[in-house]
């Protein structure tokens, strides 16, 4: 099993993933709340998009332009589905916290993330059970996006609470 490691800043509009000691890929956002991101993975460059309030997101080839995938997310069912190169791969959050979420090839996980802290830093790791393709490629990415949009809408969330009790 492969392992690669995530860190981003807490307030911050880049994510760096690793292998190791090395940097193999990067999303970066426009600004910390922005709905579009441009991902660098071995090289290859990719296009993120969320509609408003993360009910769709999009993955386009940057060099093409071409979408790659669609994944709608609901907030009130832990589970979604997308459909890759006439493959269905769901994504399954796995706690309210967000701390733990994976993707399923044929109800058998593939890629896992874990979210180890979240007080100055959002890092963690992914455990890669699959040899990495383009299509897992295209995962490890969305993966890492849908996190950071549902910790952006979590934040917004607080301080609307905290907005109403003050």
């Amino acid at each position: 099993m492969e392992k690669l490691s995530w860190t981003k800043e807490i307030f911050g509009s880049k994510l760096e993933i690793s292998q190791g000691n090395e940097k193999i890929g990067s999303i970066n956002w426009e600004s910390m709340v922005s709905s579009k991101a441009q991902a660098i993975i071995n090289g290859r460059l990719f296009t993120l998009n969320r509609e408003f309030f993360l009910s769709k997101l999009e993955i386009y080839d940057s060099n093409g332009q071409s979408l790659l995938g669609t994944i709608m997310i609901n907030f009130l069912n832990p589970r979604s589905d997308i459909l890759i190169n006439g493959k269905r791969f769901e994504l399954e959050i796995k706690n309210f916290w967000q701390s733990k979420w994976s993707w399923k090839f044929d109800g058998i996980d593939i890629i896992t993330y874990t979210s180890h802290e979240f007080i100055t830093k959002d890092k963690g790791t992914i455990d890669l059970a699959t040899p990495i393709t383009d299509e897992v490629e295209i995962l490890i990415l969305l993966g890492l996006f849908v996190r950071n949009q549902f910790i952006l809408l979590m934040l917004l969330a607080l301080l609307v609470v905290l907005v109403v009790v003050i």
